[in-house]
């Protein structure tokens, strides 16, 4: 027998779910913050710093001189061995048994620049309200973005803080249910019930040659929304039911260590990235509020780029960001290229980094275990 259902009726003050964001002129500008929006951008509105005289300084003091690195046999044959071990496929007993013919070390020097600057956004944020204390413009002006008191991070150290605008917080009712704390459920269309998936709202299914009723349903061809748990509406998301929001004024402060690495690539047959995993010997450092370009340097590429790099940092970061410290350093990079002879026949490998990693072009019995 068919069964008949009561049509589900919604109160009809119960509006549609509203936007995501407040709509335009919803709230109130405040002064220093004029753009902030919410909901638009997700990096908020960029607030460009104040400007701000680099202190006088003399060029940095001249590069001294630097001694280049010596790796030694056993050195050189140990790294090879344990670099060997690792490989499955690898043979130890050329390294035991090579030849050595030559151990020439190669000059490699790394400059790194390191801009440390430290930028500021804000936008619009809202949480429920419910009762809480409410910071608004009655106890006083919102101070600038540059002008908020923050903790600072230690140098060269990537840190996002998020913190709340002093007296920019104001109670509005909510602009996502007009302030009734629930919105028709947009799912079912507020009925409460929604067309059953299984048997595409016939309420039979097919079994074979016989029809049978849909046991999903039981018939009807419909079921209870799980959203509004067949209410025909739910709580409204953003007030979370309480009908009120406090909107407030979020400022994002980012700091963030901008940095440049450099080596000169002179030698082919190494590839540049293997440096990206060793460390080196800084022997040379130089830091304040801005550096100025190494001049002096006996490697001509390491001075270009300082001045390149230095003149890139400032005109790209200091537009949209302060500069809080400038550092630059060179390293020497240990770099050993190994020749020797196994069997007859001539090979070559490099010993690089601090750590004494190994690079092998090409090793003797690569496919097979003597």
């Amino acid at each position: 027998m068919e069964q008949c259902h009561k049509v589900l009726e919604v109160d009809p003050n119960i509006p549609d779910e509203g936007p995501s964001a407040p709509p335009p002129g919803w709230l109130d500008c405040i002064a220093g913050y004029e753009g902030s929006q919410a909901g638009e951008n997700p990096d908020g509105n960029y607030h460009p710093p104040p400007p701000y005289s680099p202190p006088e300084s003399n060029q940095n003091a001249s590069v001294p001189n630097v001694r280049e690195p010596t790796v030694s046999e056993d050195v050189a044959r140990e790294a090879l061995l344990q670099y060997v071990e690792k490989k499955w496929t690898y043979s130890s007993k050329p390294a035991k048994n090579l030849v050595f013919k030559d151990l020439k070390p190669i000059t490699v020097y790394r400059y790194r620049l390191e801009t440390y600057t430290e930028s500021r956004s804000s936008s619009w944020e809202s949480e429920p309200y419910n009762g809480q204390y409410v910071d608004g413009p009655e106890n006083g002006m919102s101070p600038p973005p540059w002008e908020v008191q923050v903790q600072y991070p230690q140098k060269y150290t990537d840190v996002c803080l998020k913190v709340r605008v002093p007296h920019s917080a104001t109670v509005k009712g909510c602009y996502g249910c007009q302030c009734t704390g629930s919105v028709r459920c947009g799912r079912c269309h507020a009925k409460g019930r929604v067309r059953c998936t299984h048997c595409h709202g016939s309420g039979m299914t097919r079994s074979g040659k016989n029809r049978r009723r849909c046991t999903t349903c039981h018939g009807r061809g419909k079921k209870r929304c799980i959203q509004c748990h067949g209410r025909g509406f739910k709580v409204c998301s953003t007030c979370k039911g309480l009908r009120n929001l406090l909107h407030f004024i979020q400022l994002t402060v980012t700091w963030k260590n901008q940095i440049r690495e450099f080596i000169p690539d002179r030698i082919p047959e190494f590839p540049l990235k293997n440096f990206d995993k060793v460390s080196g010997d800084s022997f040379f450092e130089d830091e304040n509020l801005l550096v100025y370009p190494i001049v002096g340097f006996p490697d001509q590429d390491i001075c270009d780029m300082s001045k390149k790099g230095i003149e890139e940092h400032i005109s790209k970061f200091s537009p949209i960001s302060r500069i809080l410290q400038q550092r630059q350093t060179i390293e020497l990079v240990p770099l050993t290229h190994a020749f020797y002879s196994y069997h007859g026949k001539d090979y070559d490998y490099f010993v690089y980094g601090r750590e004494n990693k190994v690079y092998i072009p090409k090793y003797p019995s690569a496919c097979s275990i003597l």
